[in-house]
């Protein structure tokens, strides 16, 4: 017979899955992330994952959403806190500092993302489409500056300098100092 948990004990569950599978995401990729080890992590059985998640695929999909709306609520925050384009500089530092800690949310073009979006129900992937968006609405719908530039190359040039995240390792300096550089020297050029 199985085991029936409290409330509370499926809360504590439901967020040891979800941290064990971003650290391992980021770690080893979503086809090397087994059920079974995420399972052991949160001190459950295989058939109670079950319980919580309905797939392996959801769970990802959970953590991915839940990941970007946390990064893009505090980047919110930080606009809010400046009023300005200065805000908008650090929100993209902030932003650039996630991805860097969560490496799975800029392997959207990776062989390993391709996979579990190919396993995902047409709701998930259409969930993971909207989660996407936010970034873009997150700058887009500011009051508190407005872009030099056509929003479609603003957001290209924003883009392009977190995407920079993924050439880390080649620099011959600092990757984050760097990123900070590029942010302040062309806010100006961005934003009114």
């Amino acid at each position: 017979m199985a085991r029936s948990f409290t409330e509370r004990e499926k809360e504590n569950i439901k967020r040891s899955l979800r941290e064990a599978c971003k650290q391992s995401w980021t770690r080893y990729g979503y086809k090397k992330t087994s059920v079974d080890d995420l399972c052991r992590q949160a001190g459950i059985s295989k058939g109670a994952f079950y319980l919580f998640f309905e797939s392996k695929e959801a769970l990802f999909c959970e953590v991915l959403c839940s990941v970007q709306e946390q990064i893009c609520s505090a980047a919110s925050e930080v606009i809010e806190k400046y009023k300005d384009k200065y805000g908008a500089a650090e929100a993209l530092k902030l932003i650039y500092r996630e991805y860097d800690k969560n490496n799975f949310l800029c392997d959207s073009d990776s062989a390993d993302f391709t996979i579990l979006m190919n396993k995902l129900s047409e709701e998930r992937a259409k969930k993971i489409a909207e989660s996407n968006q936010l970034s873009r609405q997150l700058f887009l719908s500011q009051p508190y500056f407005k872009f030099k530039v056509h929003a479609d190359m603003a957001m290209s040039v924003i883009y392009a300098l977190i995407m920079n995240i993924k050439n880390k390792e080649i620099l011959p300096y600092n990757h984050i100092e760097t990123f900070d550089f590029m942010v302040d020297h062309l806010i100006d050029s961005l934003c009114e």
